[in-house]
């Protein structure tokens, strides 16, 4: 019986965190991973690199659950998510969240001494994200940055440094991107984020205003992205990959509308999935078979 009780516990908490969502951002981390260096890194290095990564993502993201779990108990979007349903104890979160960042920093000591000294602001804004929206509507912004970072973090684990402008780009890249994905959905909250005076774009500038910001916001990254390419000289795959990239950008602001949110999961969900994962496999690509126009 404690085992079953176990089992259920563990997948509560895979699905309180999205633990699949884990494919928004590893693919980022993993270009600045292939990117850093000509050459390629170790498979250790690579190993350690995914498990820093993916313990971050995992202490933040039950850090973000526990700190918002009274807001999440009023919203009727999220109050069956399992602390508020009292699925998960607070303490349990709390333990996980620990346990999770104390992962992350023992990954992160067998990488390249910058990784470890880096850390500590790592773990201070992953936990500062979830106050956020108690006072600036600039917390999709700040959600960016987490991930921005993320990609640096990839950079720095292959290479040991960060040299130049191009990590910045694509820190940049990911900021923009995941800041413009984070106002789409959260123009869902808008009535219940104004209600309870919590800060968002869309409660500040309304659904309408939020997503032309979005759309700019995407439109930057596609610019950071073009960008990292002509900085890096990148090759053919890399920009028929981003030309898929910006056609996808395109088609997820079609799909969303200031007076139809209907398909806000599939844009959120399946679009930036698809997003994310052309952009390392044209990385991936560029790497392999740099081929030139």
């Amino acid at each position: 019986m404690q085992s079953d009780i176990s089992f259920k516990t563990i997948a509560e908490w895979a699905e309180m965190i999205k633990i699949e969502h884990t494919v928004f951002a590893l693919p980022f981390v993993l270009s600045g991973f292939i990117l850093s260096t000509p050459g390629w890194p170790a498979a250790a290095t690579l190993g350690w690199t995914v498990l820093a990564f993916a313990s971050a993502r995992c202490a933040a993201m039950t850090l973000n659950r526990l700190i918002d779990a009274d807001i999440d108990a009023k919203n009727p979007r999220t109050k069956d998510r399992a602390i508020p349903a009292k699925k998960i104890s607070k303490g349990l979160a709390l333990a996980i969240s620990i346990l999770s960042f104390a992962v992350m920093l023992l990954a992160a000591s067998m990488l390249p001494p910058i990784c470890l000294w880096l850390s500590p602001i790592a773990v201070f804004w992953l936990s500062f994200y979830s106050f956020t929206k108690r006072f600036t509507w600039l917390c999709h912004i700040v959600l960016g940055i987490a991930l921005g970072g993320a990609a640096l973090g990839g950079w720095v684990a292959a290479s040991g440094a960060l040299n130049g402008v191009a990590p910045w780009l694509l820190a940049l890249a990911v900021t923009t991107w995941v800041a413009g994905f984070d106002i789409i959905y959260a123009c869902q909250d808008t009535e219940f984020d104004s209600l309870e005076k919590l800060h968002s774009i869309p409660s500040r500038f309304g659904v309408a205003g939020a997503l032309k910001i979005s759309r700019a916001l995407h439109v930057c990254t596609v610019i950071f992205l073009l960008a990292l390419g002509l900085t890096l000289k990148l090759a053919l795959f890399y920009y028929l990959g981003l030309v898929l990239i910006a056609s996808m950008l395109v088609y997820e602001h079609r799909l969303v509308k200031a007076d139809d949110l209907s398909k806000v999961n599939a844009a959120f969900f399946t679009v930036n999935g698809v997003v994310s994962i052309i952009s390392f496999l044209a990385f991936l690509a560029d790497k392999l078979m740099p081929l030139r126009f």
